[in-house]
């Protein structure tokens, strides 16, 4: 048999996908809707300072994250690892984890959002929507992509600001997010009063009719959808029958969807089977953990599920441009490709033999970066929760899989389909 028809047998699955992607694709997309989205994601005008815009972490000049295993929002200002504090209202930490990329998300089996799947898709609830904060934060979001993508609008770090700084930000530390006169509602009221803003609205909900911050994130959602769509890849081409792969990345296949077994986690037509798992990812920064909470520990999806069996696992994240969205780990915490496949192949071993060097942290002044990994207990705990067992490969076998996630590459979805604006209706600089 040809190894052509071998690797056509590996990948008879993916091929039963093809014609769905195609009906997932919206025929006639509605761009009003999706022009508004597209200038409110680089506005910084919902954010509490009105200094960083959703692009901030976002930006395609990183694969629609930010370059950084950390990022630093408020209280900072430049892009991904040129990012610096100000030294007058510096941010109190990093954010707890790194920057997921924004890839196809508006496909429907992205039904769970965020690292360790807070945020998901839940027909039992009022929305269809399960939130950390209860039914009234789900409340009139499109999608879960929509109520996502306003989550970090109300985080501390992220975008609000520091506590009492701002009215958004004193708001959101009474906890008076969506009640009236809230920190919804006034950052509905910020965009409605933009003429811009509200002549683009009319088109959209009705002349005159009240803008709310749900309207807000499911504009925002459509331009995510439409502007990182990426399902044209030399993989997808290949699968449809061209011949786009050279030899090494049909080793790399061969090996991803065989001996190696990363389709295990990295399944269907997006390489991620949208499950939680445990590979004893090293952990470094502030960690998850609540302003009470005195450590550095991150435990990803036991936070969310409260069961044991959950500790330290984290949602496996989809592979499309993966080459393009370095740093990687829920932690961010390897700098290369290379070195988070080598990662999966002794978990536990590269846990303790971790090399710091990989990291890329914007400079912050009196934080603590290695608790968790100075602390033998910790990193033992990470360990023991590990569930993926280690893996020989040959540097030659290693180096075709990474050849292979090459061709998961979309040029057209890195550049984006708008771009990014020379400007904003609000008038505040663009992240460029």
């Amino acid at each position: 048999m040809s190894m052509r028809l071998v690797l056509a047998a590996i990948v008879l699955a993916p091929l039963l996908w093809l014609p769905v992607l195609a009906a997932n694709r919206a025929t006639e997309p509605d761009m009003a809707r999706i022009e508004l989205g597209h200038l409110l994601f680089y506005d910084p005008i919902l954010s509490g300072n009105q200094e960083v815009s959703c692009a901030t972490c976002h930006h395609p000049r990183f694969g629609t994250s930010d370059g950084v295993s950390l990022s630093l929002g408020d209280g900072a200002s430049g892009l991904g690892p040129d990012r610096r504090v100000d030294p007058a209202n510096p941010p109190e930490q990093r954010l707890p984890r790194n920057a997921p990329a924004l890839f196809n998300l508006g496909d429907p089996e992205f039904q769970v959002m965020f690292h360790d799947g807070r945020l998901e898709f839940d027909a039992t609830r009022p929305n269809n929507i399960r939130t950390p904060l209860g039914d009234a934060m789900a409340e009139g979001f499109d999608s879960v992509l929509a109520a996502q993508a306003m989550f970090p609008v109300l985080s501390a770090d992220e975008m609000a600001g520091h506590y009492s700084e701002n009215p958004i930000s004193e708001a959101v530390r009474l906890g008076h997010l969506s009640l009236p006169g809230g920190a919804w509602d006034q950052i509905a009221e910020r965009v409605a009063v933009i003429p811009e803003y509200r002549s683009r609205f009319n088109q959209v909900l009705g002349e005159g009719e009240p803008i709310t911050f749900a309207d807000i994130g499911n504009v925002i959602a459509d331009f995510i959808v439409f502007e990182w769509e990426a399902t044209n890849s030399p993989y997808d081409r290949y699968l449809a029958g061209e011949n786009a792969l050279s030899p090494g990345q049909l080793r790399g296949l061969s090996l991803f969807y065989g001996d190696a077994g990363c389709s295990t986690c990295h399944a269907g037509q997006f390489q991620t089977d949208h499950d939680f798992h445990a590979i004893a990812m090293p952990q470094l920064g502030p960690g998850k953990a609540a302003r009470f909470e005195r450590h550095a520990r991150d435990e990803g999806r036991l936070r969310v599920t409260g069961s044991a069996d959950d500790a330290f696992a984290f949602r496996t994240p989809s592979l499309r441009n993966v080459v393009h969205t370095a740093p990687y780990g829920h932690s961010g915490a390897y700098a290369t490709l290379e070195a988070v496949v080598r990662h999966h192949l002794d978990p536990i071993g590269s846990l303790y033999s971790y090399d710091r060097s990989q990291v890329i942290l914007p400079s912050l002044q009196g934080v603590d970066d290695w608790q968790i990994l100075d602390t033998p207990e910790e990193l033992a705990a990470i360990a023991d929760a590990n569930d993926l067992a280690p893996l020989e490969l040959s540097d030659d076998q290693i180096s075709d899989i990474v050849a292979f996630l090459d061709t998961l590459t979309d040029l057209q979805s890195l550049e984006g389909r708008l771009g990014i604006p020379d400007s904003v209706p609000s008038g505040l600089p663009v992240d460029n």
